[in-house]
């Protein structure tokens, strides 16, 4: 979602572009011609990589925040991804860094249990950029964006549901939850029941006719976003429950963040931003009034996080210029306090969820 609240397709995780040859002073980390992720130098000063550290990435992508990270002498870098496809290129960059790189195929929701499986004690940072990555946005057979007809699949982990098994099989009910909530569309419950009335004749099966429906039941200006961009981003988020990932990873990176451990997110669009927010608010005691308690009024737990500078930080003109998709991204970052570890939150889970409708007998 850009800065004036509408979605730019193609935001996400680890949405850099490819740059032309930079001059003097390019990334650490980032080859002549590469990747380059957005608020690069933010994140890196966000967690405040040090020689030696240990550091994960939980959203790997084209490897731009671990290469940079590796840049640091010593520093160490456990990097997730849930895309095979991500793996499989950041195959050479593990085999160039044996001993300082471990890669692994997970969604970042399952730190909890990664850490687990690796033995992992404490880390000095956590960063996470959330969404879907451009190189996903510009491979057509993945079925992310309407900009290329293909398959309507939108899986990053090419198992499960698909875009296409929402599509044709949910009902018009829930097809309106979907793109109310995850992708903010005013037209929903009409954009559904149209869904719903045209997969009768013939279901959907490509990226092309549900653009096109979307093009057709959304009222749009010329010059305004394609009606289909919200359209989706909601499905995008349900197929692959990405705001429920975000929830599980941000309170299993509290769980593993050493005492002074920084924990950097990058959003791009308001919902996952507002998980961000929520969490970094309720952990930090914001707006608690701890010395103010009513007789009998249970304590308030000690927060777990202190929040680093101003928030959030938004990309300058430069990186906006260079690379669009920057528009829209919003880092936030905190550092560990001593304090115990708390359990999710279910407040956090309500922003990650569709509504529980209640059913008529």
């Amino acid at each position: 979602m850009n800065s004036s609240g509408n979605p730019v397709e193609g935001a996400g995780t680890d949405a850099g572009a490819v740059q032309p040859a930079p001059a003097v002073g390019a990334p650490l980390g980032i080859p002549a011609g590469g990747h380059v992720p957005v608020l690069l130098a933010e994140v890196l000063s966000g967690l405040n990589v040090r020689p030696g550290g240990s550091y994960l990435d939980g959203t790997f992508g084209a490897g731009g925040y671990t290469s940079a990270i590796l840049a640091t002498a010593g520093a160490r870098v456990i990097a997730l991804d849930r895309d095979p496809h991500a793996i499989a290129s950041g195959a050479g960059l593990a085999a160039r860094e044996p001993e300082r790189l471990q890669l692994v195929r997970a969604r970042f929701g399952d730190l909890g249990e990664v850490s687990q499986r690796l033995g992992i004690q404490a880390l000095d940072g956590v960063t996470f950029d959330i969404g879907v990555s451009s190189m996903q946005i510009d491979e057509a057979a993945r079925g992310f964006s309407f900009r290329f007809d293909g398959p309507l699949d939108m899986r990053m982990e090419a198992v499960g549901r698909s875009a296409a098994d929402i599509v044709n099989e949910a009902d018009a009910e829930t097809l309106a939850d979907i793109f109310h909530f995850y992708g903010e569309e005013r037209m929903a419950r009409r954009l559904a029941r149209a869904i719903v009335a045209d997969r009768i004749a013939q279901q959907f099966f490509s990226t092309r006719q549900l653009a096109e429906l979307a093009g057709r039941v959304i009222p749009h200006k010329p010059m305004e976003i394609h009606p289909a961009t919200r359209v989706f981003q909601a499905l995008r988020i349900a197929v692959n429950d990405e705001l429920g990932q975000l929830v599980q990873g941000l309170v299993a990176a509290e769980r593993i963040l050493a005492p002074g451990g920084r924990l950097a997110v990058v959003s791009f669009h308001s919902l996952e931003d507002r998980i961000v927010k929520q969490f970094f608010a309720q952990r930090s005691g914001r707006g608690q009034a701890r010395s103010r308690l009513l007789p009998g009024e249970p304590s308030v737990a000690a927060p777990t996080f202190e929040p680093i500078g101003r928030q959030p930080t938004i990309a300058g003109e430069a990186e906006i210029a260079a690379n669009p998709r920057a528009r829209s991204a919003k880092l936030r970052v905190m550092a560990r306090t001593d304090a115990p570890a708390r359990p999710v939150d279910p407040r956090l889970l309500a922003l990650a969820s569709l509504p529980v409708h209640r059913r008529r007998a």
